[in-house]
């Protein structure tokens, strides 16, 4: 999973403006963060996060600066991750108010939990982005260290979009109204089309297109027995799309690197009784950790192919 960032003295920001590009943070503090999982930690509780996000913001100032906000915040909400419903209401809390303290910032773009179309359905995912306080900011991202194709994503982006507009301005609407990913495309263009009117201002978007030249992995049928852990540092992989903001989609602002290419996932064992990961032979590094045979790895399946610059 991606680090946190914070620059409280806006070092990062000073940088990109020498440069005339615009810099991308990731807030990833919140508490209960990953469920526990590899990246586990977060702040102890709401009023630190409250504080820790309040020093983002005054590192940011009024530099435009895009915010990354809390990798699997919603996705892997408490909710989806064996939580109690107290926690549930804390999450929300403590992304609406992420979103109001620093969208204060004239020049930020803050973009909340996305998932990614192999995960949440459109209508769940779409509603969590409400409650999280999306028609606030300026949309969703999608894919942070994950795999999906960049053209499942688009469509998946799309739909959650769609479907928030649905949900905020359509009496009795219920998440399970809207049509998604599992539905035959021209279906759920229709439904779309007869649901949400084409003027309809909807939230935005970003693709974290970083490890995901060669999709999704699929291990060989009865390779394993227990959880394949598909998601984590599987083998093949390749850099996918360069960053850049002229994607030809006009919901989709920006496909971005977020996850540094190179840094693991975790150590994974795939159901096995570990601790070597058996795609590999041995003990994957910590999740966070710099591991140069995977960033060559990426590198040499990237898709588009990298040019060698020869210094010419």
């Amino acid at each position: 999973m991606v680090r946190r960032h914070r620059d409280p003295r806006g070092h990062h920001q000073a940088k990109a403006a020498l440069l005339r590009e615009v810099p991308v943070a990731v807030a990833y503090n919140i508490p209960g963060r990953d469920c526990a999982q590899y990246s586990a930690g977060g702040a102890a509780t709401s009023a630190d996060y409250a504080t820790w996000i309040d020093a983002l913001a005054k590192g940011i100032g009024n530099r435009k600066t895009v915010v990354i906000l809390e990798p699997d915040g919603l996705a892997l909400s408490p909710a989806y991750c064996g939580g109690t419903a107290q926690q549930q209401t804390d999450r929300l809390a403590q992304l609406n108010a992420a979103v109001d303290r620093l969208e204060q910032q004239t020049g930020t773009l803050v973009y909340l939990d996305g998932g990614h179309s192999a995960w949440q359905n459109v209508g769940t995912q779409a509603q969590l982005l409400v409650q999280g306080g999306v028609s606030r900011a300026q949309g969703f991202f999608l894919n942070v260290s994950n795999y999906q194709s960049d053209a499942d994503l688009t469509r998946y982006g799309t739909e959650v979009a769609q479907c928030t507009w649905y949900l905020q301005n359509t009496p009795g609407a219920s998440a399970d109204d809207c049509a998604n990913q599992y539905w035959a495309p021209a279906d759920a263009d229709a439904w779309y089309t007869a649901h949400v009117p084409a003027d309809a201002v909807l939230p935005h978007f970003v693709i974290d297109s970083s490890r995901n030249g060669q999709g999704p992995w699929t291990p060989a049928a009865g390779t394993y027995t227990g959880d394949p852990q598909t998601w984590c540092n599987p083998p093949g992989r390749g850099l996918g799309t360069r960053p850049t903001a002229n994607t030809g989609v006009p919901l989709l602002d920006a496909f971005l690197w977020i996850k540094v290419p190179g840094e693991s996932d975790g150590s994974c064992t795939r159901g096995t009784a570990g601790p070597a990961d058996p795609e590999y032979g041995a003990v994957d590094p910590a999740a966070g950790a710099w591991w140069p045979a995977q960033a060559l790895s990426l590198a040499q399946n990237a898709a588009p192919a990298l040019r060698l610059n020869t210094g010419r």
